[in-house]
């Protein structure tokens, strides 16, 4: 047996959302993390912020950096920094890939969003270019627009 529901199933617990709005998501992928005990506990509670989190390669592994993951009080002395850099567990045929992509075109690896799957603490990275001020400009009125065809349906 695989496992029960609850254990397979995803638990999201931090979601990037300004990431889609200032980059243009180009492809993403799915990358385990290397965590501390008080980590994953503050982890549970949902106590993490996304929000100016970046990886970046590092030698011949790939680190997340400004991942905000408060301490947890439990813990105390025995704790974790807050802003220390996590390595992400990849293949490393992936690693390569992404670390050429990164130097050659300009690109930025962003975490889109923190879940736990199976039990295992997993973020979903996205390979984005950022956006100009006016392609930001053009997403707002494109959301504007899809709001309001919404709104007609409904009233239809």
């Amino acid at each position: 047996m695989k496992g029960s529901p609850a254990k397979t199933a995803l638990r999201k617990i931090a979601e990037n959302r300004q990431a889609r709005f200032f980059y243009e998501v180009e492809e993403s992928l799915e990358a385990g993390v290397e965590l501390l005990g008080s980590e994953i506990k503050s982890l549970r509670e949902g106590k993490v912020s996304l929000a100016e989190g970046y990886a970046a390669p590092r030698g011949q592994e790939l680190y997340l950096y400004k991942i905000h993951i408060a301490p947890y009080k439990p813990a105390g002395l025995f704790g974790h920094e807050p802003l220390r850099p996590r390595r992400l567990l990849l293949h490393r045929r992936e690693i390569e890939k992404l670390s050429s992509k990164v130097r050659e075109r300009g690109l930025a690896l962003i975490p889109l969003s923190l879940y736990f799957k199976e039990g295992w603490a997993k973020v979903q990275l996205g390979l984005c270019y950022g956006k100009k001020q006016a392609d930001r400009r053009e997403s707002v009125k494109e959301r504007q627009v899809q709001r309001e065809i919404a709104v007609a349906l409904r009233r239809r």
